[in-house]
């Protein structure tokens, strides 16, 4: 379920996650989150953030995301390491920051590694080009 308000097309991948956070007092929270990707933007995957105050989402780059379970990437609003949680398990941790915060966010390292699988079987790494719809994004960006 893409809860970002888009719709599905038969090759898009979401997963729902749950990724933790530590507010400013140090206190630990749940944040549900989807993860989602779609064919007909191959570069790029989002993060939905569901709240009670509506959905948030965050775009980044996919290649980010894989580079980023293996070793420390990233520049400018979002960077993405390995971690590990608390427990000891294996988790990835993702940095975003905007004019308003900075939060940084653990996933599962499992969920992560699972989602990109998925997105992988859609479309592999190095044919992105071969999905990419230029005709569509020149139609939207003369429709803002």
């Amino acid at each position: 379920m893409n809860k970002s308000g888009g719709g599905h097309t038969l090759s898009d991948v979401a997963l729902d996650i749950t990724v933790e956070c530590m507010d400013e007092r140090g206190i630990r929270h749940q944040i549900d989150t989807v993860l989602g990707y779609r064919s007909s933007d191959p570069f790029a995957v989002a993060m939905t953030f569901v709240t009670s105050d509506g959905n948030l989402v965050w775009t980044f780059g996919r290649d980010l995301l894989m580079r980023g379970t293996e070793s420390p990437v990233g520049e400018g609003d979002v960077h993405v390491a390995p971690a590990i949680g608390l427990s000891g398990r294996a988790m990835v941790s993702i940095e975003l920051s905007s004019p308003d915060g900075h939060l940084v966010l653990l996933a599962r390292s499992s969920d992560v590694t699972a989602f990109l699988a998925r997105t992988i079987a859609v479309v592999a790494p190095g044919m992105e080009s071969d999905f990419f719809d230029v005709d569509m994004l020149i139609t939207q960006v003369l429709a803002s």
